[in-house]
């Protein structure tokens, strides 16, 4: 079992019921029936990750426009790191990408899954 903070389950729920217009894509259109079982607004150690696969120790995360922000950048690098650390990978994907390269994205997240499962 991920070690996570308890506190972070109630804005996890939230964060499910407000999807982005992205997650709600990925999610419905790919995720949500994929052979292997993914958790959406997971919480781990003091984040929520956007989508998480267990079997593939592997995390999705789909980054806005506040995520070019310097400062955001550094935060993501030292949360990526973290959840490196405790044995995760993590997929990053802007939501430019998700717009116009889905398929692609989506054949890019199978073949992480497919190499870890």
């Amino acid at each position: 079992m991920l070690p996570y903070n308890k506190a972070n389950v109630p804005l996890a729920r939230k964060l499910r019921s407000n999807a982005t217009p992205w997650e709600r894509k990925l999610w419905n259109d790919f995720l949500r029936t994929y052979h292997v079982r993914w958790q959406r607004q997971k919480p781990i150690l003091n984040y929520i990750v956007d989508f998480y696969c267990a079997k593939a120790e592997l995390i999705v995360e789909l980054d806005g426009s506040g995520h070019f922000a310097a400062s955001q950048r550094s935060a993501d690098k030292v949360r990526t790191r973290n959840l490196h650390d405790i044995g995760l990978l993590v997929l990053r994907y802007t939501n430019l990408e998700i717009d116009r390269h889905f398929e692609a994205v989506c054949d890019n997240i199978d073949a992480h899954v497919r190499r870890h499962t």
